[in-house]
């Protein structure tokens, strides 16, 4: 018995060291997004998740407010913290390409997601990069708005700031084959500034067909306002990633499309990404371009349970 209780303990040791070494490996997640965008909920719940499953810890750090000017100092703080590995986004290369070089050069492994490119992960020396093509991403939603005869637009870009956002409106823009111009709209945060300034565009534009929002921030209050002016059916209304509004609008039919980059995957993927480099050296050969996918009234019913949480 004395030797069967000894070899017991012996293997619960085993384990019990595994565990804590694998909890002792921590992951900072640098995102540009404020608290408020339901967007960055899908990709800390799918991040949260891969860190529960993978035994990692996982710490998520945004500016606030959305403030891209306070995130080299997020990640010049989490340099100096020595985590495991760094997720970052890169809303803007000029603020964060410094900073993310030095972690790199640190020896902190580093995978960029959602907002940047493979090029921008090349340059910083990231591991990889996981999101979408964002001029494609425009454009094939542009594509499904000329299909319906579209030929003007609205874009409400709600993070006007960000690179990624034109690229977006410009895709838009090119598959209607019209020249982007004052239809880039920086509409703010703020849903009463959101709603203000696209009923001013749209007031001064009356021609206007199609409103294309660029996330859940400018595209629920919009649908607010386009529902209470009782023009759900005016606009070729197009939007980019899935909230609850959205996924109630597109129900309804009021919504034609919504561009799915598929957040789960970025944030799911870039901690097992970071924990098998970590723990095993190996690393997959390639990017991952988790978007576009489009999502329409025909295929919606597939992710509706999901909506907000991981989709």
């Amino acid at each position: 018995m004395k030797k069967l209780l000894a070899a017991a303990l012996g293997v619960c040791g085993l384990i019990l060291t595994g565990a804590v070494a694998h909890a002792a490996e921590r992951i900072v997640f640098v995102g540009h997004w404020s608290e408020s965008d339901s967007f960055f909920n899908v990709i800390r719940n799918s991040a949260q998740l891969a860190a529960t499953q993978m035994g990692v810890t996982v710490e998520f750090r945004n500016p606030p407010g959305g403030d891209l000017s306070q995130m080299a100092r997020l990640i010049d703080q989490a340099i100096a913290s020595k985590p495991n590995g760094i997720i970052s986004t890169v809303p803007d290369e000029k603020i964060v390409d410094d900073p993310l070089s030095n972690a790199v050069a640190s020896g902190i492994p580093v995978v960029i997601v959602n907002s940047g490119s493979a090029d921008i992960a090349r340059k910083i020396g990231a591991l990889r990069y996981i999101g979408q093509a964002e001029y494609e991403a425009g454009k094939a939603a542009g594509e499904k708005a000329k299909a319906a005869g579209v030929k003007s637009f609205v874009c409400v870009n709600h993070f006007y700031q960000h690179p990624a956002s034109h690229r977006r409106c410009q895709g838009f823009a090119d598959a209607l084959g019209v020249k982007l111009g004052a239809q880039d709209m920086d509409s703010g945060t703020d849903p009463n500034d959101i709603v203000a300034r696209t009923a001013a565009f749209l007031k001064a534009h009356p021609d206007t067909q199609a409103i294309l929002t660029l996330g859940p921030t400018g595209a629920d209050p919009v649908i607010r306002w386009v529902k209470d002016q009782g023009a759900a059916d005016k606009y070729f209304f197009a939007t980019f990633d899935l909230s609850q509004a959205i996924v109630g609008a597109m129900k309804e039919g009021m919504i034609k499309v919504a561009v799915d980059q598929q957040p789960f995957i970025q944030g799911y993927g870039a901690v097992g990404i970071l924990t098998d480099y970590v723990r095993f050296g190996v690393l997959q050969a390639n990017d991952v371009y988790s978007g576009p996918g489009l999502i329409t009234k025909n295929n919606l019913d597939q992710v509706l349970a999901l909506a907000g949480k991981y989709r």
